[in-house]
């Protein structure tokens, strides 16, 4: 019988590797794996551990490389792959119009009440 590898590592190299792994995630993210209920104990087990400690690490990477702005672009991106495009413009449509009622009750609350003076009497020298 042929000795089982997952990767090209035996049983325990995928042990040690989850383990390694694990310490490289936030405090945050092994808690999630804890509370999931994830072991390194069983081949199926050990197998879908290093699996999603792998998910764990991209996404722990993508946050900490990320401003706020990108993370939603990033998102943005992502859900735009399961929608249509009627649904897509539909949204966008629906949201200028939100963006558009905003900017209005923002102009109501805060008047321009100063009048911009320009005066063009200055004359520039020409050369």
């Amino acid at each position: 019988m042929a000795k089982r590898t997952f990767q090209g590592m035996s049983y325990r190299e995928t042990q040690k590797a989850n383990s390694q792994n694990r310490s490289q995630l936030s405090q945050e993210s092994q808690k999630l794996l804890k509370s999931s209920g994830f072991k390194n104990v069983g081949w199926d087990n050990v197998i879908a551990l290093y699996q999603r400690i792998e998910q764990l690490l991209n996404s722990d990477r993508l946050s900490e490389d990320l401003s706020l702005e990108e993370l939603f672009l990033e998102v943005d991106r992502i859900g735009n792959k399961y929608q249509t495009q009627a649904e897509i413009e539909e949204f966008n449509q629906k949201f200028a119009q939100e963006v558009h009622e905003i900017g209005e009750l923002v102009d109501q609350q805060f008047p321009d009440t100063e009048p911009e003076i320009i005066d063009f009497s200055k004359s520039k020298k020409r050369r």
